[in-house]
């Protein structure tokens, strides 16, 4: 069973990475490029593929990366900061931009399953963070520009900007069940 569960994670990792990646458009059909190769060169290059709390927090912090993919539900206790400046692919020509999938695709890009994180809060201060699939449960607080709620995602909870500008610069096609303004 232990190993039918490692290959299962690895098939939906492989899965999840190809398929990742992000252009200026942020369309919803998108191709990463990672490889091991350049992980070894650029940390920043390669996704985080996290399963529990304490490596979501150091995946969305200033020290992670530009893609954060989660495999399943996951709960965590603190205020989370999403913080740094990253570009798509990790890859400094590109446009700035970070991505939270919080959920699994098959070969076809298509959505299998969706995951939930958990969080008192989550305050947003990456410029052009997209939320893709899944839930946030709990309030988001943006500070920076450009943030996107694709419209396979959900915020369960509140969706706070700190400015007007901060407000006008977002994309919101997903679902959020509380308020939606400028706090």
């Amino acid at each position: 069973m232990k190993l039918f569960k490692s290959l299962l994670v690895a098939g939906v990792s492989v899965a999840l990475l190809s398929g990742c990646g992000a252009n200026n458009e942020k369309a919803a059909n998108e191709t990463a490029t990672a490889s091991p190769a350049a992980a070894q060169t650029d940390a920043t290059s390669a996704a985080s593929i996290v399963d529990e709390a304490a490596a979501f927090t150091k995946a969305v912090s200033a020290e992670g990366t530009w893609i954060v993919a989660i495999l399943n539900d996951v709960t965590v206790d603190q205020d989370v900061v999403v913080a740094g400046e990253f570009h798509d692919k990790g890859v400094a020509e590109n446009a700035i931009y970070r991505k939270l999938a919080l959920y699994a695709q098959d070969a076809d890009h298509k959505i299998t399953a969706n995951y939930t994180l958990t969080a008192p809060k989550v305050t947003v201060q990456s410029e052009n963070f997209r939320v893709q699939g899944g839930t946030i449960k709990g309030d988001v607080y943006v500070e920076a520009k450009g943030f996107n709620l694709h419209e396979s995602a959900t915020i369960d909870g509140n969706l706070y900007f700190a400015s007007e500008d901060v407000k006008a610069s977002a994309a919101v096609d997903g679902k959020v069940t509380g308020a939606t303004e400028v706090k």
